[in-house]
């Protein structure tokens, strides 16, 4: 099932549950950015409500979306218009949905990542396009928090992947390889980038000794004969090339 078929029957299915509570419906993540990989990526949406949900009816939504169809994942978070013009910071937790899932008090996806995805180049499939949203940016914070996030994140699960199995994984490459390089690219372009976008500015700007798994890593998503036959190795120019990209966090 398409991107197009997915949110037409989510549409349907939340019309016929509650009726006019979800006056828009918005693409972010890999469909807004240009990179939605088939059998790789998600669809993240942002539903804007007429007012708080109920949570018992989204579930009945989400788990009727899921029997129409398992894949892939249809994650995002439900908010209001007001929100939206707000810094998420400075947002309460609200209903989301992660993995099939539906949680009445979280934060996920609720930061300026999604914002700014929104405001870039978010699709609209119901409501006004995305330029009347007024949606909140703040390229400052986002970059500090983007740099947060390597110094953070990504040097932790690089030194756990370096010590564990996981590191062996196709997976763990591509996750790996493209989610540190695309934080990297993100500060350099001034907007937030795509996965397959920071393969190829990860080629320009890294030396020649990491092309072979950055390459991989991008082979991973979207599809290609492998360049590794012995997962040690990859896992060693994986673990390498985060060493270098996260020296400079």
């Amino acid at each position: 099932m398409n991107v197009e078929q997915t949110c037409a029957t989510y549409l349907d299915l939340a019309d016929r549950h509650a009726p006019g509570l979800v006056r828009g419906l918005y693409l972010q993540g890999s469909v807004a950015l240009g990179d939605y990989q088939p059998g790789v990526s998600d669809i993240d949406f942002v539903a804007v409500v007429s007012g708080t949900p109920d949570v018992a009816t989204l579930r009945a939504v989400h788990a009727d979306l899921r029997r129409a169809h398992r894949e892939p994942y249809f994650d995002g978070l439900y908010v209001t218009a007001e929100d939206l013009r707000r810094d998420p910071a400075t947002c309460p937790p609200g209903p989301a949905v992660h993995e099939w899932q539906v949680e009445p008090e979280s934060r996920f996806e609720r930061h300026l990542v999604t914002w700014h995805v929104l405001a870039q180049s978010g699709v609209a499939v119901r409501g006004p396009g995305v330029a009347g949203l007024g949606i909140h940016t703040d390229w400052p914070a986002l970059a500090e928090s983007t740099r947060q996030n390597l110094a953070g994140y990504w040097t932790r699960w690089r030194d756990v992947t370096a010590r564990g199995p996981a590191g062996f994984s196709a997976r763990a490459t591509s996750w790996g390889v493209l989610g540190a390089a695309r934080l990297r690219h993100t500060l350099a372009a001034g907007r937030v980038t795509a996965k397959t976008e920071a393969a190829d500015f990860a080629l320009r700007t890294y030396d020649e000794r990491w092309h072979r798994v950055i390459r991989e890593a991008r082979r991973i998503r979207v599809g290609g004969p492998a360049l590794y036959r012995n997962p040690v190795r990859r896992r060693a120019d994986l673990i390498g090339f985060l060493r270098v990209v996260l020296d400079g966090a």
